[in-house]
């Protein structure tokens, strides 16, 4: 974070000092909530969860180095006391927001918001020093503790922002206003919460609605190939760029093909010239992923070039999305556990398609949370493509939903042992232990709650029977 003074972090969140005995000693480290991360320097948000209360480690991270604990009440060591500790973390991320000289680039959609963030991330920060999220923390705690963790050199700070209704972007865009704002897609992934795609994409445009105008610099990036998000033209005052397939495209992929392993390759076109792009992801869905993060880099002033050899060279920077394991006898295992929604399922199943040619594939996969009335519907299709996809087996684990995708597979034509329905993550790992055969290709998915990436980290470990049920 910027170096503050206590005194001034006091003014800006409207709290009270106590127990400091010098209020102009700065934070000079970053603003923390986990009091394993805190170092010299931090100061220490205390937050009162269900089953642990930051306030219970104020000793403890005051003796780590953090300079004082940010908290709803006195703990007997230096700190602000706040009314609301979740409310004052938000005020100060807009303060040092707005005292920062970096460019903030926002990113929101249904599905690839983290795989799109960290490639940006690292596209940006081949232009300059560049701040971003790590992991999925997209929410009103996460990202003002993103945002903290800017210093005086960042130049480009690039926040993912996540929804569950209607008014939480404009929420997380107030604290953090961004100039450039990214709009991906709008699926299914969260419909029961919001009721209906036509919500979500009122609850995503959001975004665009906060950006400055054109004049003031602000720039909307929209797919094109959206319908929903492509509507939200008419939503914002600021200079707008359409990426995509679609030939009206201002940035876009021409001769999309994937390579043996998988692997996306097009010619990215920009408004300042071509590039050839081959990328070390995995499936065809980064392609879009891509060309947003290009639209982003292109309008911040890097030649179709410089985009080219950067989205070439990324890699993943988040852990359990596609992520990509061959183990020693030939066993390519695919971790994409980290969550799942109807459009990046189909995108996964297509990649193991595709990596899989000439080989057999399993398909693992469990239920897809927050889908409301058509989570019947949305699994029920997800079992029928890994059929129509010529996946070799798909063993569907869990509840309700999974029977649901196997009867979709079964009633798709899998009628022998092509589907199998188990009843949790032991009896996956245990079925493919008995099964698998040297060159398989295993792809583990599932929503977040889930855990499936258990399966993935047993098939990898080789540990012994048991062993997942016991995490």
């Amino acid at each position: 974070m910027i170096a503050l003074s206590l005194a001034e972090i006091a003014e800006v969140v409207g709290g009270q000092t106590h127990d400091i005995p010098d209020p102009s000693v700065q934070v000079t480290g970053p603003v923390v909530r986990d009091s394993r991360e805190v170092e010299p320097g931090t100061l220490f948000a205390a937050f009162a969860g269900e089953r642990v209360d930051g306030h219970d480690f104020a000793r403890q991270v005051v003796e780590a180095g953090a300079v004082a604990v940010l908290a709803s009440r006195p703990v007997g060591v230096p700190a602000i006391v706040v009314t609301d500790v979740q409310t004052a973390l938000g005020a100060l991320a807009r303060h040092v927001v707005r005292r920062l000289g970096a460019t903030l680039v926002a990113l929101t959609g249904s599905a690839g918001k983290t795989s799109t963030k960290d490639l940006i991330a690292q596209v940006l920060q081949r232009k300059a020093p560049t701040v971003w999220t790590p992991g999925s923390l997209n929410n009103e705690i996460g990202l003002p503790l993103t945002a903290l963790s800017a210093t005086e050199e960042t130049r480009f700070l690039v926040l993912e922002m996540g929804a569950r209704g209607i008014g939480h972007i404009r929420y997380l865009a107030d604290l953090t206003p961004p100039k450039i704002g990214l709009v991906l897609n709008v699926g299914t992934a969260h419909i029961g919460e919001f009721g209906g795609r036509e919500q979500i994409a009122q609850a995503k445009g959001e975004l665009v609605e906060s950006l400055p105008s054109a004049e003031d610099g602000g720039a909307a990036i929209l797919n094109a190939d959206d319908p929903l998000v492509r509507a939200m033209v008419s939503r914002t005052k600021a200079k707008v760029i359409l990426f995509g397939e679609s030939g009206e495209a201002d940035v876009r992929a021409e001769n999309v093909r994937l390579t043996d392993s998988g692997q996306p390759s097009f010619m990215l076109h920009t408004p300042s010239g071509c590039s050839d792009v081959t990328m070390r992801l995995y499936g065809e869905h980064h392609v879009s992923n891509a060309l947003a993060a290009a639209a982003v880099a292109h309008e911040l002033g890097m030649s179709a070039e410089e985009i080219a050899t950067a989205l070439s060279e990324a890699g993943s920077l988040s852990r359990w999305r596609m992520e990509v394991t061959e183990r020693p006898d030939g066993v390519t295992v695919v971790n994409d556990a980290y969550n799942a929604n109807p459009e990046s399922m189909r995108a996964a199943l297509r990649a193991l398609a595709a990596m899989g040619k000439g080989r057999r594939t399993w398909a693992v996969l469990g239920k897809m949370a927050e889908l409301g009335d058509e989570a019947l519907a949305e699994h029920d299709a997800v079992g029928r493509l890994a059929v129509r996809l010529n996946v070799s087996k798909l063993v569907a684990v869990g509840g309700i939903e999974a029977s649901w995708l196997q009867l979709g597979a079964y009633n798709e034509g899998s009628w022998g042992e092509e589907s199998v329905h188990v009843s949790d993550a032991q009896a996956a790992v245990d079925l493919l232990r008995s099964e698998l055969r040297p060159g398989d290709v295993v792809l583990v998915k599932a929503s977040r709650s889930v855990g499936l990436e258990s399966v993935a980290e047993a098939l990898l470990a080789g540990g012994t029977e048991g062993e997942v049920a016991a995490r």
